[in-house]
């Protein structure tokens, strides 16, 4: 397929716009909102003036359509010049919580949550891993059980970004029996094993956006190895009740909405690993061009000069590759191969931020391992990228059942 045209000036123009942006609001203080563990709310408001919040959205709902390339140079700009995934994080946490809203809810509910979001007035999560569960989507255990006009939730959910003060959760739950099957589908359709997944484990999941202000939802907070400044929230559903109005699609047919959610996700993040590879290499660069050592500059070492030279191999791929799926993304193409391009080129994509990173903190050496570098804040986030949206093993095997291996 050949990919729609994009507007070249204005990819050059909101990557400049996100860059000042980054450099004047979030990269002067993201080492203070780390140790605060959490950044102002008026953040959202001020991403949303520029329009970042909106890029993707329809018009109808108070959003900017744009191509996939479009909103990949904003995360790229955001995370290379920002230099914090715990910013990222948070503030586009709407980007995994809405679209099962917006493809899925009524329109009624549209219009009731998505502008205000998009106004940073609101903030919105998504929560589908539990305690038991992980990567294993099909097996959860969270009920929501329908009670005249109302389903009522119970169970736990964990590792929710922006879990700790989201104004709207969309919740993975079970309607169906809670009994999994006995191979459960790890983010893909198909059990461990690679046997499918039955009725009883991806058939019985649905969707439903539950308020934050919710009686019987509690949260807590969790302290994590970095994003120390996106919260990260245990949340509890005691009897929590819920309009059935606020059901995302058909019930039992919340496995569809979070499979395809997935992608999109994978793809932004690849955008955001990219983003963060490079942060890594300009920073290397810039202390290599000004640090002396034994008389000479850094970059006069030819062991230094092919440390960069092995970074920005990674770095060319992988934009090339981003570049590439988003392309055949704006384009239509979505099928079984592009899921299995996207699962790769996540994996490809936060190993080049895990080299890179690596990199980088060695070759500013002891200014590497101290706290207000990008790198060393970079170094410390690596593994929840590699984790989160699907972890390199799943991504493997989602890749390779695509693929048809």
């Amino acid at each position: 397929m050949t990919p729609p045209p994009f507007d070249l000036e204005a990819l050059a123009g909101i990557s400049e716009s996100v860059q000042r942006f980054a450099q004047r609001e979030i990269a002067p203080h993201v080492s203070q909102w780390d140790d605060a563990g959490e950044f102002p709310r008026a953040l959202y408001r001020q991403a949303a003036e520029l329009g970042l919040l909106a890029l993707g959205y329809p018009e109808a709902l108070g959003g900017t359509p744009a191509s996939w390339r479009l909103r990949n140079a904003m995360t790229l700009a955001l995370c290379r010049y920002g230099g914090s995934g715990g910013v990222l994080a948070s503030l586009f946490s709407h980007n995994i919580g809405l679209p099962p809203v917006l493809h899925h809810g009524t329109g009624a509910l549209q219009q009731a949550v998505i502008p205000a979001v998009l106004r940073g007035e609101k903030i919105a999560a998504l929560a589908i891993t539990e305690p038991g569960g992980g990567s294993d989507v099909a097996a959860l255990r969270t009920t929501a059980r329908r009670d005249g006009a109302d389903y009522v939730l119970d169970g736990e959910k964990v590792f929710i970004t922006s879990g700790m003060r989201a104004d709207y959760i969309t919740v993975a739950v079970r309607t169906g029996e809670i009994e999994p099957p006995r191979f459960a589908a790890p983010q893909g359709g198909v059990g461990a094993l690679g046997r499918p997944g039955g009725a009883k484990g991806a058939g019985g999941i649905s969707m439903i956006l539950v308020p934050g202000n919710s009686p019987g939802l509690s949260r807590s907070a969790l302290q994590k190895m970095g994003w120390w400044c996106s919260d990260t929230a245990h949340l509890r559903f005691d009897g929590v009740r819920v309009p059935a109005s606020h059901l995302l699609g058909e019930e039992g047919g919340g496995f569809k909405i979070i499979m395809g959610n997935f992608n999109g996700e994978r793809l932004a993040m690849s955008a955001g690993a990219l983003g963060f590879a490079q942060a890594c290499y300009d920073e290397a660069l810039d202390w290599a061009r000004q640090r002396k050592t034994f008389g000479s500059l850094l970059t006069d070492k030819q062991v230094i000069r092919h440390k960069l030279v092995d970074m920005q191999m990674r770095i060319a791929s992988t934009q090339a590759w981003v570049e590439a799926l988003a392309d055949r993304a704006d384009a239509g193409d979505q099928g079984a191969e592009w899921v299995a391009q996207v699962c790769m080129l996540k994996n490809h994509a936060t190993q080049t931020m895990q080299f890179c990173a690596d990199q980088a903190v060695q070759i500013l050496g002891g200014m590497g391992f101290m706290r207000g570098t990008k790198s060393e804040r970079i170094y410390r986030e690596v593994k929840v990228m590699m984790i989160g949206g699907g972890a390199e093993e799943i991504m493997k095997d989602l890749a390779a059942r695509q693929l048809g291996l």
